[in-house]
Parts: C-alpha cells; sequence; structure tokens
C-alpha cells in the first residue's frame, strides 16, 4: 500500500503538504505547479485518493448585504468582507460580487456557490428562489435562511453568558443590558436579538438585579447609542448598575460619548463590557474591555462549510457556531482567576 510519506519523498515535498493536498484541506494553499506535481507522484505510485475528498470550489459569488452608511456597525462587515476576499484569494478562488440578489439569481448557474456578508433583510421568498438557481450558500455572521442556506456565526448565546460570569467574578450585583432590536429568520421576524434573550435567560440565574436595566433601541450603530444613552442619563443618572453589558461596539460608543458630555466616568460610575473588538474600541475613552469575533475563522469556516456542501452534495443544512475571547482593556477591568 503506498503511503504519504512515500510520495513526499518522490514528489520532494513535506509530508504535511502531501497530505493536505490529498485529503483536501480546503485551508491549504500551494501553487499549482505543486499540486499537479503531487497528484502525479502519487498516481504513478498508485496511490487511490479518498472518494470524497473535499475540492475548494473555483467560482463563487460574494453576496454583499452590507448598508452603505458609514455608520461603525457596518464597517464590521467591511471588514468581514475584506477578510472574505483575502481568505478566497488564498485560496486561488475566482469571485465576482453581487448586492443585487435579483442578479446573482440570474446569474447563479455561472457559479459553484457563494458566500453571503451583511445584515440587511432579505424577503424569504427571494432566499427561496435564490436556493432554487444557486443551492449551496453560507451566510457569515446571520442565518436567515437555516432551512435553505448553510451559516457560520459567532457564539453570542455564549459570549453573553461569559460576560455575565465575567461580571459575577468582578462582584457586580445590578447589570444593565444595552443592544438592538432583532432578526429576520426565515419568514419569522425575532424582535429579540440572540444576546438580549441570553442576557435574560442567564442573568437571573446567575443571581443578578437586570430590573429596569435594559436598553433596546434600533439598530445596532451609533446614532442608536447615543439615543439609549440619553435614556439611561435621564433615568438612572443618580442609579447606575455596577455593570452595562454592550450588545456591539457600535452601540457603546454612542453611549460613552453622551456618558462623557454628562460627567458619567467610565469606569468609576458604571463599567461596561462590550462585544465585537472593532478597531475602534481600542481608542474610546475609555478603551473598551470586549469581545473578540475572530473574521478570518469565520471566512475560514465558511469557505469550508461551502466546500464540503457542494462536495457532498448534501441537502442537510450546517450552522457552525465560533467562539469569542474576550480583550481586558480600561472600561472593565477583570477579576482574574
Amino acid at each position: 500500500m503506498v503511503t504519504i510519506k512515500e510520495i513526499a519523498k518522490q514528489s520532494g515535498f513535506s509530508q504535511a503538504t502531501v497530505s493536505r493536498l490529498l485529503n483536501g484541506d480546503p485551508t491549504l494553499s500551494i501553487r499549482e505547479e505543486t499540486r499537479r506535481k503531487i497528484i502525479e507522484v502519487s498516481e504513478e505510485l498508485g496511490y487511490t485518493m479518498q472518494s470524497r475528498t473535499i475540492t475548494v470550489p473555483r467560482d463563487i459569488a460574494i453576496l454583499d448585504i452590507v448598508d452603505a452608511g458609514d455608520h461603525v456597525y457596518d464597517d464590521y462587515f467591511n471588514e468581514l468582507r475584506d477578510v472574505v476576499t483575502q481568505c478566497a484569494t488564498e485560496q486561488h478562488m475566482n469571485y465576482t460580487f453581487y448586492t443585487d440578489i435579483e442578479a446573482l439569481i440570474r446569474d447563479g448557474a455561472r457559479y459553484d456557490g457563494f458566500i453571503a456578508v451583511g445584515a440587511e433583510a432579505i424577503p424569504y421568498r427571494d432566499m427561496e428562489r435564490l436556493h432554487k438557481a444557486l443551492p449551496y450558500g453560507v451566510f457569515l455572521d446571520i442565518n436567515p435562511a437555516p432551512n435553505l442556506f448553510d451559516s457560520v456565526q459567532p457564539d453570542l448565546s455564549q459570549t453573553m453568558l461569559d460576560a455575565l460570569d465575567e461580571c459575577v467574578r468582578a462582584g457586580a450585583k445590578r447589570v444593565g443590558y444595552i443592544g438592538g432590536y432583532g432578526h429576520i429568520m426565515g419568514s419569522h421576524d425575532y424582535p429579540d436579538d440572540v444576546r438580549h434573550v441570553a442576557f435574560h435567560n442567564w442573568a437571573p440565574r446567575l443571581g443578578l438585579d437586570t430590573e429596569g436595566l435594559s436598553y433596546i433601541d434600533g439598530v445596532f450603530n451609533v446614532e442608536s447609542g447615543r439615543k439609549i444613552g440619553e435614556r439611561i442619563v435621564a433615568e438612572h443618572r443618580d442609579d447606575l448598575p455596577d455593570v452595562f453589558i454592550c450588545a456591539a461596539d457600535a452601540l457603546t460608543v454612542g453611549v460613552l460619548q453622551v456618558f462623557n458630555a454628562a460627567g458619567i466616568v467610565v469606569p468609576r460610575d458604571v463599567r461596561i463590557i462590550s462585544v465585537n473588538n472593532q478597531p475602534i474600541s481600542q481608542y474610546t475613552s475609555p478603551p473598551l474591555t470586549t469581545y473578540h469575533i475572530d473574521q478570518q475563522e469565520l471566512a475560514r469556516t465558511g469557505i469550508f462549510t461551502l466546500a464540503e456542501a457542494i462536495t457532498t452534495k448534501r441537502d442537510v443544512r450546517h450552522h457552525v457556531l465560533i467562539s469569542t475571547r474576550v480583550v481586558e482593556r480600561e472600561s472593565f477591568a477583570l477579576a482574574g482567576e
């Protein structure tokens, strides 16, 4: 039986490279001549490749459903889109951008599959039409059509539990929540964002007082954060909680602007934990303790998930959750072990 070691020796490449190629690792980035040489040697030696080797798709569409506004919230998806194109380039994939779902439906037969970036709502009937034209697709960061397409998302429910655990370790008793409205999943409109649901599920179980301390306003952007900050100042100026957990850095930026103008000092008067770890979180006053969403991992996993779906032609949808990690800065000091 021919071994990976023998193929590596004759081809002149490392065993790791040979193994990753012959086992269809979609994250492997090598020159085309290297790929051809290894395959030629493996065939000459009589190596039988796995029947379900995963092949990276060569022609994909990127459905760009990012609002063209200039909010910090939009910047998160702009950054994610750039990471997706970087990962696709590393895998020698050809990609074409689409901002119009009608155009992608029309051109669906040209592509192996698609990756979607952004949070703009798409009517479910259009999702169904897209699935008929191009059945293999992965949505990054959101999960709008779980019965039709795959998704890769940050595990925001676990993130919220992690943040609440940090509050308990730091001795907090009263904890507030700052967030935005919900999302569309399939044909259903959910008013509550998953972070908000997780907050209210876990906070009372951990013995935390959240009475009257949840603030929701509009989308996850700076302007909504300002509106929420103004409401907090009006209602709790002299009765602030120990901590506010903010669902997104964009919201936190707006809240901090209002707090600073009102003379509320973070973390002296109230501590803040945020989510996203966007570049701006390092430069707010004070810099934010925030949960980092690994966009590289979102993109790589999205490409792998798409490749696997296309190769195996599966009709069962996969939904992958990616863990987050806290980045400590001045707005909230971690208690430590």
